[in-house]
């Protein structure tokens, strides 16, 4: 009998449960401070997201130092003890492959202060303004 493939949702719900489960582990590493590392002990880091490839073997962790500060210095010692985050993460979860974990900088928050920005500058409220009205004169 052929084993049938999952759906394309339930592949999607097991990458994301799998990715929080690498968040938790890699959050809890870092904030009871086993990396035995003074960049490390010295910054707060936020893990905002974990990325899974498909087949489970590669893990995109996103991070954030508290206020943005010193962040290619953090990134630098994420990623000089990635070997320690792998091991830990495989000792953890209990996976048929070990994942390879690759730390990047979240810019997500950039993004979204740049949009706060453009969408506080007075010609665009003015023209959100001007659309809102033209909505409420047709209904």
């Amino acid at each position: 009998m052929a084993r049938q493939t999952p759906a394309p949702e339930a592949r999607s719900v097991r990458l994301l449960k799998v990715g929080e489960q690498v968040r938790h582990v890699i959050s809890e590493l870092l904030m009871r401070q086993h990396v035995h590392d003074d960049v490390l002990s010295a910054h707060t880091v936020s893990v905002t997201e974990v990325r899974m490839s498909p087949d489970l073997r590669h893990a995109t962790v996103f991070i954030k130092p508290l206020l943005g500060k010193d962040e290619d210095i953090v990134l630098k010692a994420l990623r000089t003890n990635t070997a320690y985050f792998q091991k830990e993460v495989a000792g953890k979860l209990k996976l048929k492959y070990a994942a390879k974990v690759r730390f990047q900088a979240d810019d997500s928050f950039d993004v979204a202060s740049h949009i706060d920005s453009l969408l506080a500058d007075p010609r665009v409220a003015r023209d959100i303004v001007a659309e809102g009205d033209t909505d409420d004169s047709a209904s």
